[in-house]
Parts: C-alpha cells; sequence; structure tokens
C-alpha cells in the first residue's frame, strides 16, 4: 500500500488495471441502485447479453418516487407504479437484494447503506445519485455515476475512471 491520504490508500487498495488509455479499472464494493437510473442500466445488460456481475455486492431501494401521503401499492401515478414494479422485477431477475416500501430498510439511496452499516470505512461505492459523495464522511471512496455507468458496474463490478485530484482545505 503506498502512503498518501486515505483516497489515496483506498484508490491502490480498488485498483484492478491500468487501461490502455491511462484510466483506472476500479473495483467497486458496494454498488447502490434505485428506481430512476436503474432500468435504462438493466436494459443495457439484457441489450449485451450480460448478467449482473455480483448481485451479492449490489443493494437496491425505492428512493425517489415514494409518496408521501399514501404508500398503497397501486401508487396514484401510474408511471411511479411502473418505476417500481421495473425495480422489482429486474432485482428479482437478477438475484439483487432490494429494500422495498415497507420493508422497514427502505428510504434515501445515499442514507440507508450507512444506516444500515454497508458503507464502510476503506470501501468504494458508487451509486446513480449525485448525493453518493457523501459517503466520504465514512471513510469510502464514493462516486455519484451516471446511466451507463450503473449499467458498467451492474456488468462488471467496476468503473474506468481517472484518479480525482485531491485537494486540502485549512479552515
Amino acid at each position: 500500500m503506498s502512503s498518501g491520504t486515505l483516497y489515496d490508500k483506498v484508490w491502490d487498495l480498488h485498483q484492478v488495471s491500468q487501461l490502455p488509455g491511462g484510466s483506472t479499472q476500479l473495483f467497486i464494493g458496494l454498488h447502490l441502485i434505485h428506481e430512476v437510473t436503474s432500468p435504462q442500466a438493466f436494459s443495457g445488460l439484457k441489450d449485451l447479453g450480460l448478467s449482473v456481475r455480483h448481485p451479492e455486492r449490489t443493494v437496491a431501494t425505492v428512493d425517489h418516487i415514494v409518496p408521501t401521503t399514501s404508500q398503497a401499492r397501486p401508487f396514484a401515478d401510474p408511471l411511479a407504479e411502473e418505476m417500481l414494479a421495473t425495480l422489482e422485477a429486474n432485482c428479482a431477475e437478477h438475484g439483487i437484494t432490494l429494500h422495498g416500501i415497507g420493508s422497514g430498510r427502505q428510504g434515501i439511496v445515499h442514507v440507508i447503506a450507512p444506516e444500515l452499516g454497508l458503507t464502510q470505512p476503506g470501501m468504494t461505492v458508487a451509486c446513480g445519485d449525485s448525493h453518493t459523495s457523501t459517503h466520504g464522511a465514512f471513510g469510502a471512496i464514493a462516486f455519484g455515476i451516471g446511466t451507463s455507468q450503473v449499467r458498467d458496474v451492474l456488468a462488471s463490478q467496476s468503473l474506468a475512471m481517472g484518479k480525482l485530484k485531491v485537494r486540502r482545505i485549512w479552515v
């Protein structure tokens, strides 16, 4: 393990290989998914004839579409109901743990992982949600990723990316 920042150490421990273009193939220890960015990612897997590489390292929850007045099914919003049904079907097909409505473990995707003890110091986390970087507060390196990257992590349990610059801020 190299000396340096926590970021450097975690990065080095999760580096799978250096790619020809200069990027790093980085292993993702925890992949969080939800109903918004995952449907297209699963469709992309199907189009490519791929399956989920490590379903045991992927955890799903229903997040953005949960009604605040009544969570009775079917949801009053047909699009929200369709998104939830799609997430349920994809998780069942691929053996992914889903913390759904009524499970007592469902919630905001970037909040439940620390609450449930899934986010741990020294791990890499990825999720199709811009708030994912908050897992850094727990000593993890976390990346908010786009839909095509969600597909890539589902298929390979890794991300191809360049190492980010680290800055020290003194207050």
